[in-house]
């Protein structure tokens, strides 16, 4: 899928509903930019929520431009090979198949942040 060359690393953002997992990975993407990294942000095409299909969007009204994606493929497919930092929002709404490529992602050497709840209403986790 992509070749490996150094480690990157996976950040989870974890929380339940209105735990600010947004709000944290906008800001640590901010900051990657802030840095000069290369950045790509996704988000689950099911959240359309405050901002929009093509923005990942905090509670308390932070945005962040993100392209929205159905399943883990489209993941994969989307990362351009130059990318160094991945950030994907709502990843419980994504397939299982988001492991793989997250896992993938970084064995390229790309730092990756996926942020989502952990858990559905009942208490049960996703998946």
């Amino acid at each position: 899928m992509f070749p490996r060359a150094r480690h990157g690393w996976i950040e989870v953002v974890s929380g339940v509903m209105f735990s600010g997992k947004s709000e944290e990975l906008i800001r640590r993407v901010r900051r990657a930019l802030i840095a000069g990294r290369r950045v790509q942000l996704f988000k689950s095409h099911l959240d359309d929520r405050y901002g929009g299909e093509f923005r990942i969007s905090s509670h308390d009204g932070r945005q962040i431009d993100a392209e929205p994606v159905s399943n883990a493929v489209q993941v994969a497919e989307k990362v351009s090979p130059e990318t160094q930092v991945v950030a994907i929002d709502e990843a419980q709404f994504l397939d299982d198949g988001i492991c793989e490529v997250v896992d993938a992602l970084a064995d390229a050497g790309m730092r990756v942040i996926v942020a989502g709840t952990d858990m559905d209403f009942r208490g049960e986790p996703f998946g």
